[in-house]
């Protein structure tokens, strides 16, 4: 079970609120305290060129902005990189549970692996409620808009809505993210 002082953030938004930047705030936060540690965990594949360049990009940014944020990339496997890093005295900041659903649910190379997701979410969802350290999952809110023409893109969607649900009620806090300003919907114990 995790420590009671152990701070479980979602932060979610739409593409480009500002969920990153304010997840990096929450890291140079914790980090700005003696002898603590953070990693970010990135899940993002780099698909096409495009996405190589925000890839880039991103790691550009938080070197500047965190530069003592380590980083190590797992886009599939992400309850295993949670429990390997997690300690009280180390934050985890996941950035973001979109591209890994999408990477599970939508992979480059073919089929769905029904059964490998849900064996994931279980463990995600596992991994979550029991790590004893700090841990900040941002994730992209797409459920506000039209729904998807097609019934793989509605599925995302409706699996990435059951998943924020069920992490907001894992999470001590919650925020939504909207135009860069952070707006709390569940509020939490101070980090």
């Amino acid at each position: 079970m995790r420590s009671a002082a152990a701070l479980h953030e979602l932060i979610l938004g739409g593409q480009k609120s500002g969920k990153s930047r304010c997840a990096e705030q929450r890291a140079a936060t914790w980090l700005a305290l003696p002898g603590q540690r953070a990693v970010l965990v990135a899940t993002a594949l780099a698909g096409d060129d495009e996405m190589r360049a925000r890839i880039a990009r991103h790691r550009s940014d938080r070197g500047v902005h965190v530069p003592a944020l380590a980083t190590i990339e797992e886009p599939l496997d992400l309850a295993c990189a949670i429990a390997r890093l997690s300690d009280p005295g180390c934050l985890v900041l996941v950035d973001c549970l979109t591209l890994w659903l999408t990477n599970w649910l939508m992979p480059m190379a073919g089929d769905v692996d029904e059964a490998g997701w849900a064996a994931q979410r279980a463990a995600l969802m596992a991994a979550v409620e029991s790590v004893p350290g700090p841990l900040v999952l941002v994730s992209n809110e797409i459920g506000l808009g039209l729904s998807p023409m097609r019934a793989e893109a509605r599925r995302f969607v409706d699996e990435l809505g059951r998943l924020h649900q069920d992490l907001a009620q894992c999470c001590s806090r919650v925020t939504l993210m909207v135009a860069g300003l952070p707006l709390t919907i569940k509020p939490g114990a101070s980090s």
